[in-house]
């Protein structure tokens, strides 16, 4: 069944019987996607997989996408259906080509990290992270949460078994050991958790807008390194800089991402047969760490 025609009829199931059409959307990479035409009614966001791989999956992206508005005052798609094999939204508009938007953007996320902070790291249920489970039992120390939730949780995978040797394995666990020294410890707060530039989009008025969040509680770095470390275009140049006003974060933090982007690297080797890179950029910043 194409693209098209799988999510016309998962939007059928849900009970939207005057959607007409759908078009494929890009940008992507772990669900199926597209703008349907209906009827009556403006255009909707859909958003499947060919084999949904758990049941509270999309209840939980919609509670992420009620949270970070919610708790956090970042702009949202509205939620207009999360059953077990489709998740409904408002549509959304392209992110705009221009610097001032990537400073909205910077008022907008620290916002979120500085008006939620919590006394514990995690969630109050699992969420996704792509395709895979993330573990959000909850914890007081951060630097166990994460080693524990979000670095060593990915050695067991089949492809991060086949991608790191032995002795990368060993100089992660390594590093994990010495978190304490390598990264300070920062109260946790609400974070987005998947915030590469295809997950920021904008609202009608042209408002910094978040899709497709992993929410927890954690370090705010975090979604900064995402951001950082994966490709981003030249007018959020500003984004960076304007975040570390705002916040009071301190001059080193550039040092800090590749280890901190260590989670999502090990993610993408994961999930994916082809990593983007990501097992290089991970064997480069475990090389320090192999004996």
């Amino acid at each position: 069944m194409s693209t098209p025609s799988l999510l016309l009829d998962r939007l059928h199931r849900a009970g939207l019987r005057d959607a007409v059409s759908v078009i494929p959307a890009e940008g992507g990479v772990a669900a199926l996607a597209g703008i349907a035409t209906r009827r009556e009614g403006p255009p909707i966001f859909v958003k499947a997989f060919h084999e949904t791989p758990a049941d509270g999956l999309f209840a939980a992206e919609a509670e992420g996408l009620r949270a970070l508005r919610e708790l956090g005052g970042a702009a949202t798609p509205d939620v207009v259906r999360a059953g077990r094999d489709v998740l409904v939204l408002s549509v959304l508009e392209a992110r705009p080509a221009r610097e001032d938007f990537w400073e909205q953007l910077a008022h907008t996320l620290a916002r979120l990290h500085t008006t939620t902070v919590h006394d514990r790291f995690g969630w109050s249920r699992d969420n996704w992270l792509g395709r895979s489970r993330q573990d959000n039992t909850w914890s007081t120390d951060g630097h166990t949460f994460f080693a524990r939730s979000r670095l060593l949780r990915w050695l067991p995978e089949p492809r991060v078994r086949a991608a790191l040797d032995e002795r990368d394995r060993r100089a992660l666990e390594l590093l994990c050991e010495r978190l304490p020294e390598l990264l300070p410890s920062r109260p946790a707060c609400l974070t987005h958790g998947d915030l590469w530039a295809h997950n920021i989009l904008a609202t009608r008025d042209g408002q910094p807008a978040l899709i497709d969040p992993a929410v927890s509680y954690m370090w705010p770095e975090v979604d900064l390194a995402h951001l950082w470390s994966s490709p981003h275009p030249p007018e959020a140049k500003p984004f960076f800089a304007r975040y570390a006003e705002l916040t009071g974060l301190d001059d080193d933090w550039p040092t800090r991402m590749p280890i901190i982007q260590l989670r999502q690297h090990l993610a993408v080797i994961a999930q994916y047969d082809h990593d983007w890179g990501a097992a290089e950029k991970v064997r480069a910043t475990l090389r320090p760490f192999r004996s």
